[in-house]
């Protein structure tokens, strides 16, 4: 049966594609563009979006399993309950769903908020379910690396409790094995929950030591205030959206993103191998900045 991937252009949902490729799954993708839709011959590209009823219908036709991945977005609730609503009707009984760690406690934070109405709608269906809840993606870091190259200063605001940064290949590698696990399964599996961390819970002045290691200068930490943070990022994304990245540094600073007990160890047997680490990512954005000097 085949496999329907939404979000399927973008940086985790790109990779979960070529993932479910490398595992021969049969492979339909649902995009806005399809220019930006270069993947390998076999997968099957539908035209279209999350509120596209007529559409959403014609990519779930034949479709056994779900990989549900929408962005924040101001009708991200919507999006996600419709498709959640479409697949069903359609007799898609089987779904991996990109939520967030802590999505039932950052309920301040919209997009949070959002994920954790998803994840109970999820479980009121009665859907056989993934939950994939990732902490901090270490890919965010890279619209701040001029920042830290040119200024020396890591600025976003995460705090003193830590965040358990992910990298989106081991969040794209364990979608993946879900979604052939799902999809193979004889008969319906229980729901599971499953927290998507690094191998690190790194504080603020964790991250600009790291930074510091790799480049070999100090680099300092801008500090818990997220005012700056918002008013700066408001300049590139409207301000509903400013705002609610600055509710979630809030967060950040008052409880961090800790994985709970075993996270790690579960993730590496699943895995088979040990996860990324945000040291590495540093270590490979002060090569790639040397070697372009």
């Amino acid at each position: 049966m085949t496999i329907l991937v939404t979000g399927a252009t973008g940086r985790i949902g790109r990779q979960v594609v070529q993932q479910l490729i490398n595992r021969g799954a049969d492979v339909r993708v649902l995009v806005r563009d399809p220019s930006k839709a270069d993947f390998p011959a076999g997968v099957d590209i539908v035209q279209g979006d999350l509120l596209d009823i007529d559409t959403l219908r014609t990519a779930f036709a034949g479709v056994s399993t779900l990989f549900l991945l929408n962005a924040v977005a101001a009708d991200e609730f919507t999006q996600a309950l419709i498709t959640l609503n479409v697949g069903r009707q359609s007799g898609v009984e089987r779904v991996v769903y990109l939520s967030v760690i802590h999505a039932d406690r950052f309920v301040n934070v919209p997009h949070f908020a959002v994920k954790s109405g998803a994840e109970r709608m999820i479980e009121d269906i009665g859907f056989s379910a993934t939950i994939l809840r990732p902490a901090y993606f270490i890919d965010n870091e890279l619209t701040i690396t001029d920042v830290i190259l040119n200024h020396g200063v890591y600025p976003m605001p995460i705090g003193g409790k830590g965040l358990a940064m992910v990298d989106i290949r081991d969040i794209a590698e364990v979608a993946a094995i879900e979604l052939i696990r799902r999809d193979q399964a004889p008969g319906k599996l229980p729901i599971e929950t499953i927290n998507l961390v690094g191998p690190d819970t790194l504080t603020g002045s964790d991250v600009a030591a790291v930074w510091s290691d790799a480049l070999g200068r100090p680099v300092v930490y801008g500090g818990d205030d997220p005012t700056r943070f918002e008013h700066n990022l408001a300049n590139f994304v409207p301000g509903w959206m400013a705002y609610e990245m600055r509710l979630m540094a809030e967060r950040f600073v008052s409880d961090g993103m800790i994985p709970g007990t075993g996270d790690v160890e579960r993730l590496t047997a699943l895995l088979g191998r040990p996860l990324h680490t945000y040291r590495d990512f540093a270590a490979r954005i002060a090569a790639d900045a040397t070697s372009a000097a």
